[in-house]
């Protein structure tokens, strides 16, 4: 029932990464509110949800399989950044990144043989393709506009649409 220790450490790990992941979109939605584009804070909001929720599953995971749970601090996120763009592509390569570490863990929960984690993983595995592929939009939108008020204003109107699953 109880993962081993491998698991266990690094599903703790990953807990963390995502109240940290939370933390950092809520910043970014700070630094747009400041920009004066709230429909691009908007879709922050709902991502920094959805990323307390991403915590919450590994976090239930570790209690339903009787483990330890070790709940740490959240370290300060970055809170300026040049322009939309730039924000937007922070996103972006912090969502890669995240694929990374849930690749990893697929592996090592492979390798153990902890199909109750190999479970769990896949749809986190699957829930990372969504996120690259939603930020990367926005990144890629970003960069077709350049420095046209117009359509970054557009897109944010586009942007405040995003509502909670």
């Amino acid at each position: 029932m109880v993962p081993n220790k491998k698991i266990e450490a690094m599903f703790n790990k990953q807990m963390n990464a995502e109240f940290y992941n939370s933390h950092l979109y809520l910043a970014m939605a700070g630094w747009f509110e400041g920009q004066g584009l709230p429909g691009f804070a908007q879709w922050m909001e709902v991502q920094a949800e959805e990323e307390r929720e991403h915590a919450m599953k590994f976090y239930n995971h570790l209690k339903e399989r009787r483990a330890n749970i070790l709940v740490g601090e959240v370290p300060p996120a970055p809170t300026k950044y040049k322009n939309a763009l730039d924000a937007f592509q922070a996103a972006f390569d912090h969502e890669v990144f995240v694929s990374k570490e849930i690749n990893k863990m697929m592996e090592a929960a492979l390798a153990e043989k902890d199909f109750a984690a190999v479970e769990l993983l896949r749809w986190f595995v699957t829930e990372q393709v969504e996120e690259e592929a939603q930020t990367d939009a926005v990144v890629q939108q970003l960069k077709m506009i350049g420095p046209s008020l117009g359509s970054l204003m557009y897109i944010d109107r586009h942007l405040g649409k995003r509502k909670a699953d």
